[in-house]
């Protein structure tokens, strides 16, 4: 039964009865099995699970990566299913950021433009401010004129959480963002993405690891490419002292 949009408005995102199948020839591999939940804009909100739960996947259907095979998914009150693969780009664009474990950054291009290059798809008038700007906020403008290939790991996932705020999205999606860090680089990116989210980002963290998950508002677990769990978070950590506050 079709969801009525006009009960969504309290959400940012809001999905209902989200199923992913994948087929290769004859093979038909199903993975996430009827998922649904809302977030509220603002919100900080993990999303955990083992290896091939199917968090991953569920990621890039939330970030318009992905179509789902069935299901709804409503953004800002409208239902993307009906939107056609330009306007997908177009959402994703001006809308989303992502900050990936493996960083996806070009290596022998220099800091700034790597940042610079989500601009390059829309109208941004002041393209070079507005990267140094990005790098400015993740303490990183010292660096804007090195290749990215000289940076450490923990310079890196910055770089990509700069690249991921310079079209101030509505929603940042992290998927396993300390995942190739030391505990030192991955508290620092933590901690970025903390204050983020005390400026009103929508935070939408993938992880498979509970202490990270439980920086996070809220955590929604899964497995086996179900929802098991959708629960606020009693104690969340501290990452400034490594302590649970």
């Amino acid at each position: 039964m079709p969801v009525n949009s006009k009960t969504l408005t309290n959400n940012l995102i809001e999905i209902k009865d989200i199923y992913k199948q994948f087929v290769t020839g004859e093979v038909v591999t199903k993975v996430l099995h009827g998922i649904s939940f809302g977030i509220r804009k603002g919100e900080f909100v993990a999303i955990v699970g083992p290896s091939g739960s199917g968090k991953s996947t569920l990621m890039h259907i939330l970030g318009f990566l992905d179509r789902p095979s069935s299901g709804e998914y409503f953004f800002e009150g409208q239902n993307t299913i009906e939107f056609d693969d330009d306007k997908l780009a177009r959402l994703r664009n001006k809308k989303i950021g992502f900050v990936f474990q493996s960083f996806n950054l070009l290596p022998r291009t220099s800091v700034l433009d790597n940042v610079i290059l989500p601009l390059e798809y829309n109208s941004h008038q002041d393209k070079i401010n507005a990267a140094r700007q990005a790098l400015k906020s993740v303490g990183l403008e010292h660096r804007m004129e090195h290749l990215s290939n000289q940076l450490s790991g923990g310079e890196k996932q910055r770089v990509a959480i700069a690249r991921a705020l310079v079209n101030n999205p509505d929603v940042i999606f992290a998927d396993e963002p300390t995942g190739n860090l030391d505990s030192k680089s991955g508290q620092q990116v933590m901690e970025i993405l903390i204050g983020l989210n005390k400026h009103n980002k929508t935070i939408i963290l993938v992880t498979h690891e509970q202490y990270t998950a439980n920086t996070a508002q809220r955590i929604i677990k899964l497995k086996d490419g179900r929802l098991v769990s959708d629960s606020h978070v009693r104690h969340r950590v501290d990452v400034s002292n490594g302590l649970i506050k």
